[in-house]
């Protein structure tokens, strides 16, 4: 079935400190939604305190969890990327982490950084990041042939995005039972699924391998 934008109704929820704590199975009990990106980090050392409680307690609740990191313009690539490193485990992602490069930073975007985070988030994460921005930021400095390989994760809540997407945050005042106060919404572009922003899964022979050697 289709929203009134043809878009699926499978929908997503993003998530950070702002919604307090969250009641996971009420959450999970709307069959719309079946997807939470979760913030884990800010900059080089904002943590969020429950980041790791919601990405436990929502992925028991049967929902596919993945994290974000908001850009900070303060500090290096390498400096956040040693925040995110200890927050967010790959082991624990369903879904391809996301770059959060909000509207604010528009033309004053150091790119040489943020394509460096970009590189040491993917040989982390062993996929290229999840680009969240506003069609702003995306206009300026995301639409050239060098990012077409990147999922796009735009922020809009006046209408449908004029630029490309895969994933569209369509409402940042939603409500859900089991969150108090507004909740960010998501919807997923019709010629996309959510299995094209699933984490890739180990290949057999290189997981028999692990495992043979974990067994000694």
């Amino acid at each position: 079935m289709l929203s009134a934008y043809g878009q699926t109704r499978t929908r997503g929820i993003d998530v950070s400190k702002f919604q307090g704590n969250i009641n996971w199975k009420k959450v999970a009990k709307d069959s719309t939604i079946r997807f939470v990106y979760v913030r884990s980090t800010e900059g080089t050392s904002i943590q969020d305190p429950y980041y790791r409680a919601n990405i436990k307690n929502a992925r028991k609740a049967g929902l596919l969890v993945g994290s974000y990191h908001v850009y900070s313009s303060k500090t290096t690539a390498y400096q956040q990327m040693g925040n995110i490193r200890k927050m967010v485990k790959k082991a624990d992602q369903d879904l391809v982490p996301v770059l959060d490069i909000e509207g604010h930073h528009s033309g004053r975007l150091n790119m040489e950084r943020v394509d460096k985070l970009l590189e040491l988030m993917q040989n982390e994460y062993g996929v290229r990041p999840v680009i969240y921005t506003s069609e702003r930021v995306y206009k300026l400095h995301f639409s050239g042939k060098k990012y077409s390989k990147y999922h796009i994760f735009i922020a809009n809540y006046r209408g449908y995005p004029t630029t490309r997407f895969t994933l569209w945050q369509y409402t940042e005042t939603g409500h859900c039972a089991g969150i108090k106060g507004y909740v960010d919404f998501i919807r997923i572009h019709r010629k996309h699924s959510l299995s094209d922003i699933k984490m890739p899964r180990p290949k057999k022979k290189a997981a028999a391998k692990a495992d043979t050697v974990a067994r000694g």
